[in-house]
């Protein structure tokens, strides 16, 4: 297959791919009977003309490719995804810590391979999840130990389902593939906007976990790790409670991806001396304007019919040397109620996949580092994204969350009402100042990205926007470290793996990782 790239309009057709490439290549009608759309990136340059730039594969003769290979400004050899998993040769069954994006693609791996591994999940599956995040939602019931943080899916099921990838290799086109195949639309292979939407992940999930089972592996969930054994440097075992009794699984290799909110789990590692450092992470609050507003400020006053909601991501350096940025753009999205421990407040983002909602929100937040956390400790960030989290739970005695107007907040005074934006957030709000439980180095930061924000996305300044907080689960806020091996420094047979572990960063990232650490795994001697 050989690739070209094109322009066509925002409600292109198979026609306008083929005469695009006609106009690009000597290519006859009857040659382009084999396309596929590899990449699709919408252009915002010129807001009067408004399209798409895409790369097209085109599968051809072996002689008319090479041929069409000469005119290298134009065309070039597409790349090949596929690689070879090798047959499982491990001794015991290995164990996989979680089923996040990170878990559940190790765990597939794993079982693709013949290795029949054995997933422990802290939290219940996605059917029955679910009714606890709305119990938690209608009521304020928090279940610990199932949440929007906790259970089948990790906290990626209840966000945007958002699939930020950049260039493409073969572990991330396996993952992308298998979303499609477990019931995802088949633009995510190539869209650079592409998302899974919350209403679809959680059968995305369900069909994986099936797929693999069908494969080998089994899946106990409500079960939490309580302890590892160890034989010296050596991985010997895995202890978890489930329904008050404690369980113990014997195996040589564990794969560690507990996501980014497991504290206690944190707490019990640090107890075995193993090798973990703080990291930076971002703090602050969810912005939401009207989702047409943005739609406006990103596409102009008269854009083509067939856009999707538009998103948006900004970044300024301030003298200060913080970093402010907006993250995880849930365009006509809400902002969701994502605390995983009683007593404290934690805000996040999810749209749906038709991103209709009445909203658009983002994370707006300011970098800190671990010269900001309370101590030295490896684990001082959760230490510093507990306080706040309890601050912010402590001024409305309840999971009610603190919010405020844009314009109130830019301009430093007291909340006093909002205006005609309504928070999304599904417990209710309370007015108050980000002040109150934010530290003063985030909201000095916040307010003086605004002017820098307004400049770059002329209208981000907009006064009843609503800020609501406080949103501290960006990432982990620690790494354990682990040799090129992927294996814990201190104690093999450990992956630590995924965004908890510090080494990815979303959905597709963590999926990978988890394929590399149970590739990893299989190519021991």
């Amino acid at each position: 297959m050989i690739k070209t790239d094109i322009f066509v309009p925002v409600k292109y057709t198979t026609d306008d791919i083929k005469t695009a490439i006609q106009a690009a290549l000597p290519l006859g009608t009857d040659e382009l009977s084999d396309l596929t759309v590899l990449k699709r990136r919408l252009l915002l340059s010129d807001k009067s003309d408004i399209k798409y730039k895409m790369t097209v594969g085109i599968t051809l003769s072996e002689d008319r490719e090479a041929g069409l290979l000469k005119i290298r400004k134009k065309v070039s050899r597409a790349e090949d995804y596929s690689f070879v998993l090798p047959p499982s040769t491990l001794a015991a069954r290995p164990v996989v810590v979680g089923s996040g994006p990170c878990g559940l693609f190790a765990a597939l791996t794993l079982a693709e391979a013949g290795a029949r591994p054995i997933v422990l999940e802290r939290g219940l599956s996605v059917d029955e999840r679910g009714a606890k995040v709305k119990a938690f939602e209608a009521l304020g019931i928090l279940d610990p130990e199932c949440n929007v943080q906790f259970g089948e899916g990790g906290a990626g099921t209840y966000s945007d389902g958002k699939l930020k990838y950049g260039a493409m290799d073969k572990y991330k086109m396996k993952v992308l593939t298998e979303f499609v195949c477990a019931g995802a639309d088949e633009d995510i292979l190539y869209s650079d906007t592409a998302h899974l939407g919350t209403d679809k992940l959680s059968g995305i999930v369900k069909h994986i976990r099936e797929r693999a089972v069908s494969l080998g592996a089994e899946f106990i969930f409500s079960a939490k790790v309580v302890d590892i054994k160890r034989s010296g440097d050596f991985v010997r075992g895995v202890v978890y409670e489930r329904g008050g009794e404690v369980c113990e699984i014997s195996t040589d290799n564990i794969i560690l991806a507990i996501g980014h909110s497991a504290r206690d789990t944190f707490k019990v590692l640090e107890g075995y001396n193993l090798p973990m450092s703080p990291r930076p992470f971002g703090i602050g609050v969810r912005i939401e304007h009207p989702r047409e507003y943005i739609n406006g400020l990103v596409y102009g006053e008269n854009p083509p019919s067939g856009l999707e909601t538009a998103s948006y991501h900004l970044v300024t350096h301030l003298k200060s040397g913080r970093s402010v940025y907006s993250f995880c753009m849930c365009p006509g999205g809400t902002v969701v109620a994502a605390a995983s421990a009683e007593g404290g407040i934690v805000t996040n983002g999810m749209s749906e996949r038709a991103r209709d909602g009445e909203n658009s929100n983002a994370a707006f937040l300011v970098s800190v580092t671990p010269s900001d956390f309370p101590s030295e400790s490896a684990l001082a960030g959760f230490e510093l994204q507990r306080k706040i989290e309890e601050s912010a739970y402590a001024l409305t005695s309840s999971y009610k969350a603190p919010s405020i107007r844009m314009a109130d907040f830019a301009e430093n005074n007291a909340p006093k009402c909002l205006g005609g934006v309504r928070p999304s957030y599904p417990l209710g709000v309370e007015l108050k100042a980000p002040e109150e439980y934010l530290p003063p180095a985030v909201t000095e930061s916040l307010r003086a990205s605004i002017s820098d924000f307004d400049e770059w996305m002329n209208g981000f300044y907009y006064g009843d926007a609503v800020l609501t907080g406080p949103e501290t689960r960006t990432t982990s806020p620690v790494r354990i470290l682990r040799g090129d091996d992927l294996q814990s420094i201190a104690l093999k047979g450990l992956y630590p793996a995924g965004e908890g572990a510090g080494y990815s960063g979303g959905i597709v990232s963590s999926a990978v990782d988890g394929i590399k650490c149970a590739l990893a795994m299989l190519s021991q001697k």
